[in-house]
């Protein structure tokens, strides 16, 4: 087996569109479109190589995405610690598979399975005692780029497990003011000055944060956790991200898994503005 380090990836592809995944982390580096001339058309803001890496770009967020207060939580009784990784806080954040070597387990031209295993024994020096079978499937295809996210408990005790996913997406605007966007959440959560849930949830019904149909995002800041999401018949929510100048719209569909969208307009990436709207959660 090929030994695995930040700078290793792997290209799939199908018909009109590439992607490039690495084992490190299960990161999605790169998802393109080429045209008949093969101009290559980004949709996500990618990069290449390890050191290349800005902000989240494309991480897995397992076993938890977002922010844990001062790393503690409580757990079926238990008092736990996690590491504190958050340059914004005191806090844990986004769990700890983005920086871990994953085993590719499928490979394919238009299709890559990465698996991780996570010990009990390992992992409770960490904080999280429990272990978990993960694997992560990324294939292309005539509706675009699948992802599945498939977690197992292989543990002899219950496990808390969230799943988040990290890209950033882009319509090719020079700033996101120009795009619009289109959120399927009624409400939202509260976060604190060290942007950790508070525990509350607001309606966005009459506030500017309602973005059920789509609005230029102009000068909004967003970093917001979308809750309550509307539906369709088949249980699946989708986010859109769109510059009608340009025509172009990218759809993220989930299906009734995913109770949250993390909307994220990277404004603490500052020297890159780019128009991002990452990560499912």
């Amino acid at each position: 087996m090929m030994p695995v380090t930040p700078d290793t990836e792997l290209s799939i592809s199908f018909e009109n569109q590439r992607a490039v995944v690495s084992p490190w982390g299960a990161s999605l580096r790169r998802y393109l479109l080429i045209n008949d001339g093969g101009r290559e058309t980004d949709i996500v803001w990618g990069y290449s190589g390890g050191s290349g890496k800005r902000g989240g770009q494309g991480d897995v967020l397992i076993p938890f995405p977002g922010r844990i207060s001062d790393g503690r939580y409580t757990f079926e009784g238990r008092s736990l610690q996690l590491e504190c990784n958050d340059k914004e806080g005191p806090n844990a954040i986004h769990g700890f598979v983005r920086s871990l070597p994953w085993r590719v387990q499928e490979a394919h031209s238009n299709k890559v399975t990465l698996e991780i295993r996570l010990d009990a024994d390992t992992y409770a020096a960490r904080g999280y005692p429990f272990s978990l079978a993960v694997w992560v499937t990324y294939e292309l295809g005539a509706s675009g780029l699948t992802c599945t996210f498939t977690v197992k408990n292989v543990g002899q005790q219950a496990a808390p497990v969230g799943v988040g996913f990290h890209p950033y997406f882009t319509v090719g605007t020079s700033l996101i003011d120009e795009a619009e966007v289109q959120i399927p959440g009624t409400a939202y959560l509260e976060f604190n000055e060290r942007l950790v849930p508070t525990g509350a949830i607001l309606s966005v019904i009459g506030t500017p944060w309602d973005y059920r149909r789509f609005r230029e995002i102009g000068r909004q800041r967003f970093n917001h956790c979308y809750v309550q999401l509307e539906r369709d018949a088949q249980g699946m929510a989708t986010v859109s991200l769109r510059h009608t100048a340009r025509s172009r719209t990218i759809d993220v569909t989930m299906d009734h898994i995913f109770s949250a969208v993390v909307v994220y307009t990277g404004d603490a990436i500052a020297t890159r503005p780019e128009p991002r709207l990452p990560s499912n959660r």
